[in-house]
């Protein structure tokens, strides 16, 4: 909370006639550099390439998970297609909640996506009620997506779906390993708290460089 609450008091003293120009606008790159500091933490070093790529990022609640064979779904969502998908193969079709929308949906909304089982077999199982913070591919051509680099593209929330759960966080390396995935920042960042306004802040951040 602790970056939260500096990006707080920044915005109320440059709101007021006490803060210098010069003081604000250092005060909020050192706020964006904790948030960007935290969010390579929780997400890894190439959380900015994971940021730009997804076409769909919110954090949402799972409302259901079950399975149908490709054939269903294909038929279902492009009779066009010419490729002969064999029966046997399945699709794993999941329902979200939109709690937080950050890229491409919309707050509230009740988003189904289908991804194939190889690739639902790369990450980690996704059960109803879970809390959690998503990076999904641009849908293809047959309306198929899937987390972003696997396990990479999911964050586990705590309960509140607001703050990041323990097991959402990257460990930190060994005693006596040099990470060299993340290098020590001169920022002092608190991420025992790390919410989901944090890393939006840093997310989306990341995606405007892009443009």
């Amino acid at each position: 909370m602790l970056a939260s609450r500096r990006v707080l008091v920044v915005a109320l003293a440059c709101l007021s006639n006490f803060c210098p120009a010069n003081f604000c606008l250092s005060s909020f790159a050192a706020a964006q550099q904790s948030d960007q500091v935290i969010a390579e933490r929780v997400l890894g070093p190439q959380w900015k390439q994971i940021s730009r790529r997804a076409g769909m990022i919110f954090a949402g609640t799972v409302l259901t998970a079950a399975t149908q064979t490709a054939t269903d779904h294909t038929a279902a969502t492009d009779r066009a297609s010419s490729a002969a998908t064999p029966a046997a193969t399945l699709v794993v079709q999941l329902s979200f909640r939109v709690d937080q929308a950050i890229a491409g949906v919309e707050q509230g909304q009740i988003l189904t996506i289908h991804e194939w089982a190889g690739a639902w077999s790369m990450h980690r199982p996704m059960r109803s009620g879970q809390h959690i913070l998503i990076f999904l591919y641009p849908l293809s051509r047959l309306g198929f997506t899937s987390p972003v680099g696997g396990s990479l593209g999911q964050v586990a929330l705590d309960p509140t779906g607001k703050i990041v759960s323990k097991s959402g966080q990257r460990p930190s390396a060994p005693i006596g390993v040099r990470d060299e995935s993340s290098p020590r920042s001169p920022v002092s960042v608190d991420t025992d708290s790390v919410t989901v306004v944090q890393l939006e802040r840093a997310i989306r951040s990341a995606r405007n460089e892009e443009e």
